[in-house]
């Protein structure tokens, strides 16, 4: 795995910290654009930086339409100056009226939701068509991940209906995510997302030859990114989202995608308990823990250090090395799952040339801003 660059002096960084390499968060977005062809084509996701700084740096290289999951992110989002958001998450209880209110709080933005069952559909249409406004709704297609979204066929031809004849909800196209196809090989990767999503294509071509619009299909995410980028279809909206840091995850699963990682954590030896052991200030609460224990983080300065104890507050290696490192000591280490890791952090510590020269809040880290 690529090494981390170097911090001259982390003397100001309190650790357990998360850090973000700007020339490289740089070359990523760069990297993202080339994948495209066209910044016009990318509609990326924010969860994994939450962060207006990054936002505004895509925006300054041409990516106006952006994705999120969260209102906290779709507020985040306008902050930043985007005018074009997909909130890509059905939206029920409290998150109908939380809609309205981010449609008539910025009714410029062109604002969409994603559906999947016809309860909230009409009671997101009648709230909207109380308040005087509209939403676009995408018909959320499930292509295999079976974690939400109607299969194509009659049953997703009615709902999309249901959205064209229903008052305060306009048809915006459809949300494609393919997250369950992890092919290490990028050409049964490819086999695999064009299986279905030829699928979704001739579903497409049937509505429209029906009379329906269908503007777009929002689609893919980080993996299926480049093969979706390969295709001419000029209603895609490329949807990536973790290349913009990258992690260990996809950085070990993806030989193809070669995005090196723009973030880490930066923990500090808190105690050596044995002659084989260091422990580091990060715990739980500062790098995800959805990995299997031992998988958590990878050092690139000690890659075959062992990790046999992680609680909130402490990570426990084991390591022939430990004698090398003493209290205080400074480790670099790349989440293997950066999403929720950034959301565990209140600020990132920005590194250009080696030095600190910023530091960025994680806007969207929790719930809600004021909407």
């Amino acid at each position: 795995m690529t090494t981390t660059p170097t911090i001259n002096d982390a003397s100001g960084i309190i650790s357990p910290a998360m850090v973000v390499f700007r020339d490289r968060l740089l070359a990523n977005i760069d990297a993202m654009i080339r994948i495209a062809g066209d910044p016009s084509r990318l509609r990326p996701h924010c969860k994994t930086h939450k962060t207006r700084e990054v936002v505004e740096l895509q925006i300054e290289r041409g990516i106006t339409r952006h994705k999120c999951a969260t209102f906290a992110e779709a507020q985040m989002l306008v902050e930043a100056g985007v005018a074009d958001i997909c909130l890509a998450y059905n939206l029920v209880g409290p998150n109908i009226d939380r809609a309205v209110t981010f449609r008539t709080t910025y009714p410029d933005v062109v604002f969409s939701a994603t559906a999947d069952h016809a309860d909230p559909i009409r009671e997101l249409g009648a709230a909207m068509s109380a308040a005087g406004t509209d939403i676009g709704l995408l018909l959320d297609i499930d292509t295999g991940q079976h974690r939400t979204g109607v299969c194509v066929g009659d049953k997703a031809e009615g709902l999309y209906r249901l959205i064209a004849e229903t008052d305060g909800v306009t048809p915006a196209g459809f949300h494609v995510y393919d997250g369950h196809q992890h092919q290490e090989d990028r050409d049964e990767r490819r086999e695999a997302v064009d299986r279905e999503f030829n699928r979704v294509v001739s579903f497409r071509d049937q509505l429209v030859a029906q009379g329906l619009d269908v503007p777009c299909m929002v689609a893919g995410g980080t993996a299926s990114f480049p093969i979706y980028a390969e295709k001419s279809d000029p209603t895609i909206q490329l949807s990536p989202g973790t290349c913009v840091y990258n992690d260990g995850g996809y950085g070990s699963y993806f030989p193809d995608m070669v995005f090196p990682p723009a973030a880490a954590v930066l923990t500090r030896v808190v105690s050596r308990p044995t002659d084989d052991r260091v422990t580091l200030d990060l715990g739980y609460k500062a790098v995800a823990s959805d990995p299997p224990m031992g998988t958590r983080v990878f050092f690139p300065d000690l890659p075959d250090a062992k990790q046999v104890l992680q609680n909130e507050e402490h990570l426990v290696l084991q390591t022939e090395r430990a004698g090398e490192y003493s209290p205080g000591d400074v480790l670099l280490g790349i989440p293997w799952h950066v999403c929720p890791t950034s959301a565990l952090h209140r600020q990132v510590f920005v590194i250009d040339g080696g030095e600190l020269v910023d530091r960025w809040d994680v806007a969207s880290r929790d719930r809600w801003i004021t909407i």
